[in-house]
């Protein structure tokens, strides 16, 4: 996926907002927010906003000297989310369609982003999901490819919302591997927040290696890819991973909740829709997303 003109003012917005956690000083968060204008006219549009972005969340741990400015808040987040583990953990066990529930709890969970938005309304949210349509639905092709998985890649998102992922996890009742970013970055989830949620006891927890809000596939670890190659299934949360991955052929589910114009336009979803879209068919088929097709097999990958 590019970079587009309405991801400039949003990067500005980060920058702020990150430099504000990390200081209070003005002087500081004005130099952050100089350096980052500065890399504005360099901003390579064929490239996904991750890539930008590791940019300059880089220049805000350089300027300020906090390496995790968001570590306060991703702590919050996940004990936020532990606090309403054990009700949607009830309400899935007591669902006709289990893993359709943990799914909608997982994509809820997305809504935890200090990226995309710095206020959201976690109970809310989680009280909503349960009767909430997706906007792009491939559950089918999801069920039946996890049903017949032995290996899940599991590329988390934020923090606090791996709780959900948790129970996602735990409802599949497959080999999992969670894969995290490899430094703090965002609010998204590294090894320590997401051994904090406790989903260390369903998955294997490991870095990507990759040191941006998304999965930039050239800075992940040797380990990891390998993972990504061999996977029967790939599971993607959130929008820097969909960002970074749109165009990898694979066997890849993107999870996510659209939270801005550029991912409304890219994918044809309403913002706040709830997506669980199989990869494979939006690439290969044809066919608009939530339209059903078989899913087509990638040459290079499990089929």
């Amino acid at each position: 996926m590019k970079t587009y003109l309405e991801c400039i003012p949003c990067f500005m917005k980060q920058a702020l907002f990150a430099a504000r956690e990390a200081t209070g000083d003005e002087g500081t968060i004005k130099r952050v927010l100089d350096a980052v204008a500065r890399q504005i006219p360099d901003i390579p549009f064929d490239c996904p906003p991750p890539k930008t972005a590791r940019h300059i969340y880089g220049a805000v741990r350089d300027i300020t000297g906090v390496s995790d400015p968001f570590r306060r808040l991703k702590k919050e987040s996940v004990r936020l989310a532990l606090g309403h583990y054990e009700r949607m953990k009830a309400a899935v066990a007591a669902s006709d369609d289990p893993l359709r529930t943990a799914a909608l709890v997982a994509i809820a969970g997305n809504v935890i982003d200090f990226g995309a938005h710095q206020r959201f309304d976690l109970e809310a949210e989680m009280d909503s999901v349960l009767g909430k349509p997706l906007a792009i639905d491939h559950y089918e092709s999801f069920r039946r490819r996890v049903g017949e998985a032995g290996t899940i890649l599991f590329l988390g998102d934020n923090a606090g919302e791996t709780v959900f992922d948790r129970i996602l996890i735990e409802t599949m009742g497959k080999r999992t591997f969670y894969a995290v970013r490899d430094i703090p970055i965002i609010n998204d989830a590294t090894v320590e927040d997401a051994e904090e949620s406790g989903i260390g006891h369903s998955a294997r927890i490991l870095s990507s290696g990759c040191d941006a809000p998304g999965t930039i596939l050239e800075r992940c670890s040797p380990e990891f890819l390998e993972l990504f190659r061999s996977a029967d299934v790939i599971i993607s949360k959130g929008q820097g991973n969909l960002e970074c991955l749109s165009e990898v052929e694979g066997p890849i589910f993107f999870l996510l909740k659209v939270k801005c114009p550029v991912i409304t336009r890219h994918l044809g979803a309403r913002k706040g829709g709830l997506v669980l879209m199989d990869a494979r068919r939006r690439l290969q088929s044809g066919h608009e997303p939530g339209v059903d097709a078989e899913p087509a097999t990638v040459v290079g990958m499990k089929p």
